[in-house]
């Protein structure tokens, strides 16, 4: 009898087991997040970003691909082949992009369903609107690129791991780009300011401060430019003020300006891998051709 290799739907009210166990369980106290010398759960400080590691070429299925990890943060983007726009009766002048961000059904703690959700959608929009401005749509009239961000585990600052991955992407599928887009997430909570927070932080800086301190709270996830020095997104959730909103945006850039310098490195490694196989092949059908002869 043959195996039965069919997906089985897992259930969609599942929750980690993690949860059950008293030292990993969530406690939004933003005492128990920060030590006395100012260093977070991690051992990282407020202001500091987890370790990133990057590479491209990923997908073989795709025409470009990249992956990124933030510790515990896993994200996979492909970009696929122009196509037409799907109907579409006019003629577009400028070609389209098309962002879907997603889930894994097993990144989070709790079980995600595989049809997309509104906070899906909603970052699918914010990673479309972020590549937009960086992408020369022109050269691609009346056509279509389909972007995929696939978050395999997610321990915050998801979507700014999927727009930075994406950047690198269409960047390996030789999409043509006026620059690079990177992004970073800042979560604040009262007078305390977050950089790449984890699930837990985005947690407390979602919940209102208690009275007596600072009221601001939220999450700023931000995309720029560095070679042009634009911003190409800016999504905020919770309630700031201007001078808290204008300081963290200073922040974020200095944050992508570090994240930029290691896009970079890892394009040219990737191109000169390409290049050294590239020579290897020519060099392979010169000896043959010699043989021949």
């Amino acid at each position: 009898m043959a195996p039965d290799n069919r997906r089985l739907q897992g259930p969609e009210s599942t929750f980690s087991y993690t949860l059950y166990i008293p030292n990993n369980r969530t406690d939004h106290n933003v005492v128990e997040q920060i030590s006395s010398d100012e260093r977070r759960k991690d051992g990282r400080k407020l202001n500091e970003q987890r370790r990133i590691y990057v590479k491209t070429g990923v997908v073989s299925q795709a025409k470009g691909s990249a992956y990124i990890e933030q510790s515990n943060t896993k994200v996979v983007c492909s970009v696929f082949d122009p196509r037409e726009i799907p109907r579409k009766s006019g003629y577009s002048v400028n070609g389209e992009l098309y962002c879907e961000f997603k889930f894994a059904p097993f990144s989070c703690i709790q079980w995600r369903s595989h049809q997309p959700d509104a906070f899906e959608k909603e970052c699918s929009l914010i990673l479309r609107r972020s590549l937009e401005p960086a992408v020369c749509r022109h050269e691609f009239p009346n056509f279509q690129v389909d972007v995929y961000a696939l978050v395999l585990e997610n321990d915050g600052s998801a979507l700014a791991a999927a727009i930075t991955c994406a950047a690198l992407a269409l960047a390996d599928a030789s999409v043509p780009m006026y620059d690079l887009v990177v992004a970073a997430t800042l979560g604040v909570h009262g007078d305390k300011k977050f950089m790449d927070p984890t699930v837990e932080e985005e947690s407390l800086c979602n919940i209102l401060p208690p009275d007596g301190r600072s009221r601001n709270h939220g999450i700023i996830t931000a995309a720029f430019s560095p070679a042009h020095q634009q911003m190409s997104e800016f999504a905020q959730s919770g309630a700031m003020d201007i001078d808290c909103a204008t300081s963290s945006i200073q922040l974020l850039r200095e944050a992508c300006e570090s994240i930029y310098l290691l896009s970079q490195q890892c394009l040219l490694k990737g191109v000169t891998k390409m290049l050294k196989k590239k020579q290897k092949e020519i060099k392979l059908d010169l000896s043959s051709d010699r043989i021949a002869c």
